[in-house]
């Protein structure tokens, strides 16, 4: 479906800009890219394309860092047994491996705990810190999770654990009895105040990485160079979907060069596995389609041990058959995902034809739990509405809720929490469960709470751009500049240029949903190939010949070693914007 192209800034460009671009040594096309994106002084720009580790926040600016750090330093330098309890996903895995990592390199051991998503769900449970318990373990420190275990926490204590919290997830009206909280989001403890962190958009391995390395200046003996630990630090950040910006920026930047070097084992298998060459420089992108989702497939499909197990792998001989595992995982996963998808489109039709539904709710009792918070999003790309994917166990409904940037999803649900046994999330993704019963009536309360937001009359997806560009005007220098923007993701969107009219000479399919397109300028002095990713269905054959605009993003493809220029289409339209 066409969005609505808007440009990412109508702001007139300052005289000063071909100095600033000078002193640079980058082009004015690059200066003003930053420009209308909000890097609007010469040092602005200058660190954001030169995002050095020395431009990093110190530690202990985070909140709660420094007294998380003393108690974690003091109970191992007493000898205090420790285990670390992460999450099921990437940004918790590789946190429990960081944390991991540092402390063996060190000279520590640290047992770890990974709940089973299928089984336990999310953050801590009391039988799991029971278990820990009766291994021996005297001090826990939690990963991407714990803020807002405050029973759990209060049972570990009752137990005599010493609990740390290490999180990146908003806390709730009371903080939990911990030992110690380390949270970038808190804005007030231990008697102090916070405001404007640094750090606040850290993914939890970022918080766990800032941790480990004050913990690693307070503990006795030599120190280690935490930045070994970046290439896990990258990976995790990606995979969790956080504002590529400041601090991240800087930890992702650095973590893909070590990522390229293939050091690690695990991650150069997973590399390999991945479909690249293992000494292949790769950017958040593939990180994020290629790595991350191999990673996740292993907490998805039930058992996180797995990705641990590849993550902390000693040589090659022991990571490839664990990536092998992970990849087949995946292709499971992904052959499960598209089952589901083409089920929840049917039903998503169904209901905003028959219905005229402005929030999906969609359900089915054999749906993949681990699965169905992809496929929503999916079914929001389609169709642009608020959507909420659900399955049953036992009687419990069980969903996963995704949302588009017009309507608050964890507000929405907040005016029928009622019905829920638990439910959270944010801005744009939730998750809930509650009793079977209760379906029909939460189908209804939904479609309700979308319709008074937003309306009923269905939203049209918006597209920012950042200018024109003539096909005439795409070269390697452009590709090559482009490329100092890197990483891409949230909070860092890829350059997206818009063509003036083109003519689409060539049309080939590639597989069922994607097409590959030529085209050319208006005078036939340029032609570029560019791919069309699920759009086979919209660019059909009939458009051979016709002028048209196109909403893109350029790439160097190396496809069989050759590096050529190709466009990705982002969008379209028959009609001048």
């Amino acid at each position: 479906m066409p969005k609505i192209w808007k440009m990412r800034s109508e702001e007139d460009l300052p005289s000063s800009l071909p100095a600033i671009a000078s002193e640079l040594g980058i082009t004015e096309l690059l200066a003003e890219i930053l420009w209308h994106r909000g890097f609007q002084s010469r040092a602005d720009m200058d660190l954001f394309l030169s995002p050095g580790l020395r431009n990093l926040c110190n530690p202990t600016e985070i909140p709660g860092l420094e007294l998380a750090a003393q108690v974690l330093a003091d109970g191992l330098s007493q000898g205090k047994k420790m285990a670390v309890w992460g999450d099921y996903d990437v940004d918790g895995v590789t946190s429990t491996a960081v944390v991991k990592s540092l402390l063996a390199d060190r000279g520590y051991e640290c047992e770890h705990y990974l709940p089973n998503r299928l089984e336990e769900g999310y953050g801590l449970n009391v039988a799991g810190i029971r278990k820990l318990h009766e291994q021996g373990i005297e001090m826990l420190l939690t990963v991407d999770c714990g803020i807002t275990n405050n029973a759990e926490i209060a049972a570990a204590n009752e137990l005599g654990l010493t609990v740390v919290v290490s999180d990146h997830h908003l806390p709730g009206e009371e903080l939990p009895p911990a030992a110690a909280i380390c949270n970038p989001r808190l804005t007030e403890y231990n008697g102090q105040t916070f405001e404007d962190c640094q750090c606040a958009t850290l993914a939890g391995v970022g918080v766990a990485f800032m941790l480990m390395a004050q913990v690693n200046r307070l503990l006795p003996g030599e120190l280690v160079d935490v930045r070994a630990y970046l290439d896990l630090v990258a990976l995790g950040t990606i995979a969790d979907v956080v504002e590529l910006q400041g601090p991240n920026r800087i930890l992702v930047k650095n973590g893909l060069l070590l990522l390229k070097e293939a050091k690690r084992p695990g991650l150069a298998a997973l590399k390999v596995a991945s479909g690249y060459d293992m000494f292949a420089a790769i950017g958040a992108g593939q990180v994020g389609f290629g790595l991350a989702p191999r990673i996740n497939a292993s907490g998805r499909m039930g058992d996180p041990g797995r990705a641990l197990q590849l993550l902390m792998a000693e040589d090659m001989e022991t990571a490839r058959p664990i990536a092998k595992v992970l990849d087949e995982l995946n292709s499971e996963r992904r052959a499960e995902e598209d089952r589901i998808l083409q089920e929840a489109l049917a039903q998503a039709e169904e209901h905003i034809k028959r219905d005229s539904r402005a929030g999906l709710v969609l359900f089915s009792k054999d749906w993949h739990p681990g699965i169905i918070g992809i496929v929503a999003s999916r079914v929001v790309e389609r169709f642009y509405c608020p959507t909420v994917m659900l399955c049953e166990d036992g009687g419990i409904v069980k969903g996963s809720a995704r949302s588009i940037k017009e309507f608050h999803i964890h507000e929405g649900l907040t005016t029928m929490s009622e019905l829920f046994l638990n439910f959270g999330g944010h801005k744009l993704a939730a998750g809930m469960s509650f009793k079977a019963e209760h379906l029909s009536e939460f189908r209804e309360r939904f479609d309700q709470a979308v319709i008074d937001k937003i309306g009923k009359k269905p939203l049209k997806a918006s597209l920012k751009v950042d200018r024109e560009l003539p096909l005439e005007d795409i070269d390697y220098v452009l590709l090559k500049e482009l490329e100092l923007m890197q990483p891409f993701g949230m909070g860092n969107p890829e350059p997206v240029f818009i063509t003036p009219p083109v003519e689409v000479m060539e049309r080939r399919p590639m597989g069922k949903e994607h097409v590959k397109l030529t085209l050319t300028n208006k005078d036939k002095t340029r032609k570029m190939p560019a791919k069309a990713w699920r759009m086979a269905d919209e660019l059909g054959s009939e458009l051979i010949g016709a002028t048209m605009r196109f909403a893109f993003s350029p790439k160097i493809d190396k496809f069989n070693g050759i590096p050529t220029i190709e466009l990705t289409i982002r969008d379209y339209t028959r009609k001048r914007q």
